[in-house]
């Protein structure tokens, strides 16, 4: 039963669900000698874009904004998130804010989500699940390993993504939030990603894989001197369950305030809802 409930949960309580059902980078290089150094002292793009989540790892932990963008209906909509992220022990809290309904009314609550290996647990769901009790989906169980699902990507999925990296090249210098970065742009493959992910991740790509549109992720990722993903923008081919066409989501995640404390702990079994999630109805 608890199995069956939380696929339900997968396929109703998605934040990208009430996305659809609201509708039905970077400076260039010169050609200068010192462009041309900084092209050199960039490394090989695809290898440095597979270290990036051991990277990540190293770091300890982030301070995370995220953005997930679609348009649909004719009607462009974001859902915006924030929070931190521990990437050694894969555990993450990010408040997410759902947008406004077509009417211009505010209506949801934000939604507390809690990322950890092999699961999202989401808070004040809404449709009928208690205001205390937290709504926990199995991410292998979704149909894109919860890369859109929540309305926020698993910062450290996202850079996992990049594991599967098949072509990248070097863009150039620029800054994101006044620090120095590189831009790097290229397509990843889930499948690949997959292949070469950490154990917690691997199942969830798998997912992706046979669940999107399509395998090929363009990207968009920008690392500071240390190797550290500061911004990665993924654009992903995400199906439409009531029209069958695929709609682009467009994920980007800010990374910053390397090493600070991170709230993340994990409801305990009581404090889990248990019951039958109201079909068809958004949080708030």
């Amino acid at each position: 039963m608890e199995r069956r409930q939380h696929r339900r949960a997968g396929r109703t309580v998605v934040a990208v669900g009430i996305m659809l059902g609201l509708g039905a980078g970077a400076s260039g290089c010169s050609g200068s000698r010192a462009a041309a150094e900084d092209v050199k002292g960039a490394g090989d793009p695809v290898a440095t874009l597979h270290r990036a989540a051991d990277t990540l790892r190293g770091a300890g932990s982030s301070r995370a904004t995220t953005s997930m963008e679609m348009a649909t209906g004719g009607t462009r909509v974001t859902i915006r998130g924030r929070g931190g992220y521990d990437y050694r022990h894969r555990l993450g809290r990010l408040t997410v804010v759902l947008p406004e309904d077509p009417a211009g009314s505010p209506g949801h609550r934000p939604i507390t989500e809690l990322l950890a290996p092999g699961a999202l647990y989401m808070k004040n769901r809404g449709a009928g699940v208690p205001a205390d009790k937290w709504v926990r989906v199995e991410t292998a169980a979704l149909s894109d390993g919860n890369l859109v699902t929540g309305g926020a990507t698993d910062p450290y999925t996202a850079a996992e993504v990049l594991r599967g990296t098949r072509s990248a090249a070097y863009v150039g210098r620029t800054e994101v939030g006044g620090t120095p970065v590189r831009h790097y742009r290229g397509t990843a493959d889930l499948e690949r990603a997959a292949r070469y992910a950490s154990a917690d991740d691997r199942a969830s790509l798998a997912a992706a894989a046979k669940g999107f549109a399509t395998t090929e992720v363009p990207f968009d990722v920008y690392l500071d001197d240390q190797g550290r993903i500061r911004k990665l923008r993924q654009r992903f081919s995400f199906v439409n369950g009531r029209q069958k066409t695929p709609v682009a989501v467009a994920s980007t995640t800010l990374l910053y305030g390397f090493g600070a404390a991170v709230d993340a702990v994990l409801p305990r079994p009581a404090d889990i809802y248990a019951g039958r999630i109201a079909e068809n109805q958004p949080p708030g």
